[in-house]
């Protein structure tokens, strides 16, 4: 077989890669010569958790039953906990190449924690709580990366800040030491396929969008900040041929990312809405603005009066308030359909503060994926095609914000990121995120 190294660019997006900085990326621009490359249809949602997951074992959200960083473990109203590796029930990539006797190297893949055994050696991704933590397989692989770069970052602390400086010196240190990492194994131990993704991007991305993209309401031509994301990604490319350097010749390389990037032009408050619109009932209305989970677990929703609600994020996820599946259900199970059509309908139908459509799309889990596991949203919500974010907390009394309600954030996600495989003649196409477990095992089978 051929050996195969993936090099994950979390929210690398390829107008960006591809066209706009592709002067100042020697590397990727060297590689696209002797690629195959161009757009990643990515998932619905096209969310870190589970996208890359997804990509690994060829399933969708629904058959891997996980919709996101946080789902329902059952229908009680406060039950939303974080995902991790235990539930993910299907064999990945170096499942099935261990399988066949070959050894992988994995770091810093998002949904590897706690970390599985596997043939060969993994370091979990940036959900693993701190490096106090068993974040590696073996165990003692940690007390190596300590002597090899000391404090080793699973991810930067509190990026939605106004602290720019810190989230810049965090961003690189990071990456630097991801990469360091990466070199050493790459050089000191065997591996059939070796994969690593890197945070860099999304969070310089989330950081400093409104600084670079000049259609941002919040840009300022001016800023000190104007060129961070283009230094970085210039960076990152200098990084990446530094492990080209390293891999022997003939192995393939694939880079590819897990979703795209857009400005993010405001959020919706899904439940302020709600409120509004008679949808859901509070007892009492908070003082402040407050998290939509806190006020459930106060006990300070009527759910009696209450029809549906939602919770924040990149996108909107909307669970109605189901008779005899919710425990105070009040929505007929043979009214489902029609109360979630009403509703779908309802929230597509949202305008911007001055009357314009958002051009929001509701979609039903039913309807996209191949089959839906556990618990999912009963509504997944792209407010304005995300380019406004879902807000979850309520006490703001207002429907549209500028802000994030949960710290300062240029941008959102999109739909397409990007992907390059060498063995090609420079010849761009476009393929979906599912697809990308079987391209990858049909080099390394």
């Amino acid at each position: 077989m051929e050996k195969l190294v993936v090099i994950g660019l979390d929210c690398a997006d390829p107008k960006l890669i591809f066209h706009e900085m592709i002067d100042d990326l020697p590397n990727i621009r060297s590689l696209m010569k002797e690629s195959t490359y161009g757009r990643m249809k990515s998932i619905i949602p096209p969310i870190t958790v589970p996208a890359w997951m997804c990509m690994m074992t060829g399933k969708d959200p629904g058959e891997l039953g996980i919709y996101g960083f946080r789902n329902r473990k059952d229908y009680s109203y406060d039950s939303l906990s974080f995902a991790n590796s235990r539930m993910v029930k299907y064999p990945k990539v170096w499942d099935r190449l261990g399988m066949k006797g070959l050894t992988s190297i994995l770091l810093g893949i998002p949904l590897t924690y706690p970390p599985k055994p596997i043939r060969g050696c993994l370091i979990s991704g940036f959900l693993a709580p701190d490096t106090e933590s068993d974040y590696t397989y073996p165990k003692g692989l940690k007390e190596e990366i300590k002597s090899w770069v000391g404090q080793y970052m699973l991810d930067v602390p509190d990026f939605r800040t106004d602290d720019k400086d810190r989230i810049i010196k965090d961003i690189y240190t990071m990456t630097d030491r991801r990469f360091e990492v990466a070199k050493r194994l790459i050089t000191e131990r065997r591996w059939d396929f070796f994969m690593m993704v890197e945070m860099g991007l999304d969070r310089i991305y989330h950081g400093f969008w409104a600084y670079h993209d000049s259609g941002h309401p919040k840009h300022d031509p001016n800023s000190p900040y104007r060129d961070v994301i283009r230094e970085y990604t210039a960076y990152l490319d200098g990084k990446i041929g530094e492990i080209l350097d390293l891999i022997p010749d003939g192995t393939r390389v694939i880079v590819i990312s897990d979703h795209g990037v857009q400005r993010m032009s405001g959020g919706i408050s899904i439940n302020e809405w709600f409120i509004r619109n008679g949808y859901l009932t509070l007892k009492e209305y908070p003082e402040e603005p407050t998290r939509m989970s806190d006020l459930i677990r106060r006990g300070m929703v009527d759910w009696s009066k209450t029809i549906a609600w939602g919770e924040g994020g990149y996108y909107g996820r909307v669970f109605l308030n189901v008779k005899g599946r919710e425990p105070e259900g009040i929505v007929p199970q043979e009214e489902y359909e029609k109360v979630r059509d009403e509703i779908k309908s309802a929230v597509e139908g949202i305008t911007d503060e001055f009357g314009n459509p958002l051009g929001t799309v509701v979609y039903k889990p039913q309807e996209v994926y191949r089959a839906v596991r556990n618990i999912p949203p009963d509504l997944i919500v792209y407010f304005g095609g995300l380019k406004w974010r879902s807000l979850g907390t309520v006490g703001s009394g207002e429907i549209h914000h500028h802000e994030n309600d949960t710290g300062p954030d240029d941008a959102n996600h999109a739909q397409y990121g990007m992907w390059l495989m060498t063995g090609g003649k420079g010849e761009e196409r476009e393929i979906d995120i599912l697809g990308v477990h079987d391209l990858i095992m049909s080099v390394v089978n």
